[in-house]
């Protein structure tokens, strides 16, 4: 490799590092203006919180406690891309519209879907 060949190479692994810095930021942001406003998913972090400490306090298989936790943060994404999908429709309808309403339905069922799943995994590792 010649020495030019290095400098491009560097150049390329720390633009590449700024883009993760930039996401990671970008990403804590959403996280940050989700969390002040959105009340539920306050409570669904919350009950992330208990599950996770529930899953090594708990008698239950280490599949068992990483499909309850990964579950658990899937929810707490599909809550993000919720809100995410309601701000968006409110700002593109800002008055009342069936399909509008069918948009902000099928992605709140999506969260009680994934809740669901959740819950599932809870009820399969406790009763077997």
């Amino acid at each position: 490799m010649k020495l030019r060949d290095k400098g491009v190479g560097t150049r390329r692994l720390l633009s590449e590092m700024q883009r993760l810095q930039n996401t990671l930021r970008w990403s804590c942001q959403g996280w940050g203006a989700a969390w002040a406003s959105e009340k539920s998913l306050r409570q669904w972090s919350g009950a992330q919180l208990v599950s996770v400490i529930l899953t090594f306090l708990l008698p239950i298989s280490a599949d068992a406690r990483g499909m309850i936790i990964a579950l658990g943060f899937l929810l707490l994404a599909a809550e993000l891309v919720n809100t995410a999908l309601e701000e968006v429709v409110d700002l593109v309808c800002p008055d009342q519209d069936p399909r509008a309403k069918k948009a902000k339905d099928c992605a709140s069922a999506a969260v009680m879907l994934t809740a669901i799943a959740a819950g599932t995994a809870w009820l399969v590792a406790l009763i077997g």
